[in-house]
């Protein structure tokens, strides 16, 4: 059971971005379990680790984890804000080369590869702050910091898996 703590954990994280579509956005509840998700996703790995329980499939878990609570967050965010055209484009040309990446490094490494670097790391902690500062600023500002990190990890991981650096 103590090796299996941390993917029970990160099965908490996809149980509770399901459950944040049903529940309405910014409100306590809400909070609640997107800052429980978010825990989960910062001590899962962590846990894994010291219990010297680190294994593909918990790396495959956790990243769908991920992909899943990412997706959730922007059905329920995404709707409630405008954005300029120019942010919708950046958003949707990011989302492309993060797709183009994971379709490379299945055509070169036969493998779905998700890098975890340090600026990947960085895009989800910002994209995880992003609706915790909505109501003090702009908008507008956050989504463009996130999308220079975001375009700059995504371009990164391009690169990694071109040059088949950083992929085991």
């Amino acid at each position: 059971m103590k090796k299996q703590l941390a993917n029970i954990i990160t099965s908490v994280r996809i149980i509770g971005s399901i459950a944040l579509l049903f529940i309405p956005m910014f409100s306590l509840g809400f909070y609640a379990i997107y800052l429980l998700c978010g825990f989960s996703d910062m001590i899962d790995g962590t846990i894994a680790r010291k219990k010297n329980a680190v294994t593909e499939f918990g790396s495959r878990l956790d990243t769908a984890a991920d992909f899943v609570f990412l997706v959730v967050c922007l059905i329920k965010l995404l709707p409630l804000l405008y954005l300029p055209a120019w942010l919708w484009i950046w958003i949707v040309v990011i989302a492309i080369i993060k797709f183009s990446n994971i379709v490379l490094s299945f055509i070169f490494r036969k493998e779905l590869v998700a890098l975890h670097t340090v600026l990947n790391k960085l895009t989800g902690l910002l994209l995880f702050l992003l609706p915790l500062t909505l109501h003090f600023i702009e908008h507008i500002y956050s989504f463009t910091v996130v999308c220079v990190v975001a375009n700059v990890a995504a371009v990164q991981e391009s690169f990694f898996i071109a040059t088949d650096k950083k992929l085991s």
